[in-house]
């Protein structure tokens, strides 16, 4: 894999553009999973200004290892026919979907010799060819019903992925190409209290709502990120509302960080100092429209939240990632059909209308030298 060259911060090189991203088109791309289609936002005009139908149930857009290629996952829940459509980030364009079997969720191993393609619903991870997506091998994860998301080691050895349904995690050695072990995490005494009413109001700060002891046994691991140093990793949990702290070495629990109701979404700003958390205002798959959604900006220094901003009105924050230039998140609203672009300096919130259930958007081009895939992790 190419080497880390600040070995105290993994994000070190993702401030500046690789020379392959030269040309393509600014663009917000948005997979809608009930309407079978992606809308293209302008960033700058914050409007839409393409959309195109690609396969059954679009999850996520994720940028390919070597930068050239945006594609998205229709995985088709529960159906044979799931596919990958490629876009050409040059013209903003669509190409000929390839044939892959449940591709909820799409990674690259770190040396780029492998797209991981996330069969959710077979409780297996697909190693395919990068370009062709033809099969190499597979891993299964027997005990990981709902295989979901996943970070990778410094070193490029292992990865962890997120089991969803039984609220665990997995671990993979990507050398010997086998499960290392499971890690059941732990639920926190309480958690915060579903309220259907929006709390968020403009110009005025966003604290957390009530909290209820926590009766579930289990939680529903989601996004997942490393410590900009590689050592712990971070995952957010919707039932646990708020973000595991685990050390990747011993893959141990070491401490849990509230931050809102229905944690999911986890990304590091721009200068890798700290961690954006999208609360998606519900514990439930399916949750209600104007939720309390929300962000909590997490230091990774300290692993302490230093800013919350809530969504006037109320809001499903999703999944998405942050600007070139660092100053804005955007995320999905995975109930409102809307995306939002967060300011992260006042936490000022815009909306651009889309299709219908977005989920996993992508924005691009984003700085670094290669994608690990998702919605863009790049290093």
């Amino acid at each position: 894999m190419p080497p880390v060259p600040v070995a105290s911060n993994l994000y070190s090189e993702t401030g500046k553009f690789s020379e392959v991203v030269k040309g393509d088109l600014e663009r917000i791309y948005v997979p809608n999973l009930r309407s079978n289609d992606v809308y293209v936002v302008d960033p700058q005009a914050m409007k839409v200004v393409d959309r195109f139908r690609v396969g059954i149930g679009p999850q996520h857009i994720v940028p390919s290892w070597d930068l050239r290629t945006l594609w998205v996952t229709n995985n088709a829940e529960g159906r044979t026919d799931g596919s990958l459509t490629p876009i050409n980030p040059k013209t903003g364009k669509p190409g000929k979907a390839v044939m892959v079997d449940d591709p909820y969720n799409m990674y690259f191993t770190p040396d780029g010799k492998s797209a991981i393609v996330v069969a959710e619903a077979r409780k297996r991870l697909d190693f395919r060819d990068p370009r062709s997506m033809a099969m190499q091998y597979s891993i299964d994860v027997p005990d990981c019903p709902g295989v979901n998301h996943a970070d990778f080691a410094i070193d490029g050895r292992f990865a962890i992925f997120t089991c969803e349904f039984t609220g665990s995690l997995v671990k993979i050695d990507l050398i010997e190409r086998k499960v290392l072990g499971y890690l059941k995490l732990s639920m926190p005494s309480t958690r915060f209290k579903e309220v259907r009413a929006p709390r968020g109001e403009p110009g005025k700060a966003w604290e957390p709502g009530p909290t209820e002891v926590c009766t579930v046994e289990r939680g529903m691991p989601q996004d997942i990120r490393s410590a900009p140093d590689g050592r712990r990793f971070y995952i957010a949990d919707m039932h646990a509302d708020g973000v595991h702290v685990v050390d990747g070495a011993s893959f141990t629990k070491v401490g849990f960080i509230p931050t809102g109701l229905g944690a999911h979404g986890l990304y590091p700003s721009r200068d890798g100092t700290k961690l954006y958390v999208a609360n998606r205002g519900s514990h439930r798959i399916h949750g209600p429209k104007k939720g309390d959604g929300s962000v909590s900006v997490i230091d990774f220094a300290t692993e302490k939240v230093v800013a919350r901003w809530g969504v006037p009105g109320g809001g499903s924050p999703d999944m998405g990632n942050v600007s070139a230039d660092g100053k804005y998140l955007w995320l999905a609203a995975r109930y409102d059909d809307v995306i939002y672009r967060f300011d992260t300096a006042s936490g000022e919130v815009g909306q651009v209308k889309v299709g219908a259930e977005p989920h996993g958007l992508t924005v691009w081009p984003q700085p670094g030298r290669y994608s690990l895939g998702h919605t863009g992790n790049l290093r």
